[in-house]
């Protein structure tokens, strides 16, 4: 296997099943992860197991069985589309394997198969186009955790972000293109998850340039590892591919989870917001997920779409995401060979 590289294409994570049971596990596993719920760990455990698994897992399980199809978990079943395409055009002299953060098939396990082939060199993508501690930070914390316990440790490269590669932005409007030719739409909503505004504070390093407001205006040197500010700069780039005008599009945020401020502005009032100034068409992107799931397919095109229409909107219409796109898995051959 000498000269070989193995490349780990990392996802977030789904339930093995949307059975309840399986969902409760998910969501501790997930949820337990001190990057994800930045609390003391005594009290994140008393969080998670004694009120939100409890008590979430079953309104969850219900949803992901509205997301579940016949083969399972669309993020799974692209993510195991992902890596044959991959493998298939990298080559042989690369072996490719498919991880998730959280639940199967594990970041551990794929790396265990990294060793067995005795490779020197390991490429990590996690598909997370913009940094957050909670994403790509908890992909970085695991594989060295993993790996630092191995007696020859290899070289490890692993890809911060990748949200302002043309071909990212290209695909992504390329996917809206579709819908801009063929109907009119009066606005157009860029939502991204969420993080607790804590969290982006954390990431601030001066401790002086994050404000959670203009500071996110343009990419420098001071926040170009600011979530926020990658989310922000990831819609001026659209906005220049899409030569979209001022005043005719909106960045935000979703997901939002318990009291604690979260990055604003939060993509459910900016739905309210539209529908009562008159807005009766609007096209949503969701360029923090590169692979639809139950963020995108149920948040964004089912939730906020009855939102907007008992609001007094007419139409709104979700930007699929790359998923098993060809311009998806020539960005991936970059990433690799790069």
């Amino acid at each position: 296997m000498i000269g070989k590289t193995g490349v780990l294409i990392v996802n977030l994570g789904t339930p093995d099943s949307p059975s309840v049971p399986d969902v409760r596990k998910y969501l501790r596993e997930f949820l337990m992860d001190g990057r994800v719920i930045d609390i003391p760990s005594i009290s994140r455990w008393l969080l998670i197991n004694l009120i939100i698994a409890p008590f979430r897992a079953p309104k969850s399980a219900k949803i992901y069985k509205e997301l579940w199809t016949e083969k399972g978990s669309p993020l799974k079943i692209y993510g195991e589309t992902n890596e044959k395409q991959l493998q298939t055009a990298l080559g042989k002299d690369y072996v490719v394997k498919l991880a998730m953060r959280y639940q199967s098939p594990s970041i551990e396990s794929g790396l265990a198969e990294f060793k067995k082939m005795g490779f020197n060199n390991i490429i990590v993508i996690p598909f997370f186009p913009q940094y957050a501690s909670a994403s790509t930070g908890s992909v970085y914390e695991e594989v060295m955790r993993i790996i630092t316990k191995w007696q020859i440790i290899p070289e490890i490269k692993i890809k911060n972000y990748f949200y302002n590669y043309p071909k990212f932005i290209k695909a992504f409007a390329d996917n809206g293109r579709k819908y801009l030719e063929k109907e009119s739409f009066d606005h157009i909503v860029f939502s991204y998850h969420g993080l607790p505004a804590r969290q982006i504070k954390k990431g601030d390093c001066t401790g002086k340039v994050c404000q959670l407001g203009s500071c996110c205006d343009t990419i420098h040197a001071m926040n170009q590892h600011c979530y926020r500010a990658q989310c922000f700069e990831t819609t001026r780039l659209l906005v220049k591919e899409l030569g979209l005008k001022e005043g005719t599009y909106t960045t935000c945020f979703q997901s939002r989870l318990g009291r604690d401020p979260w990055v604003q502005p939060y993509t459910d009032d900016v739905v309210k917001e539209l529908a009562a100034k008159g807005i009766k068409r609007v096209l949503a992107f969701s360029p923090a997920f590169v692979s639809d799931c139950l963020e995108t397919t149920i948040e964004v095109a089912e939730e906020y779409k009855e939102m907007f229409e008992e609001n007094g909107g007419e139409h709104w219409q979700l930007v699929e995401s790359l998923n098993d796109s060809e311009a998806w898995v020539d960005l991936l051959v970059d990433l690799v060979k790069e």
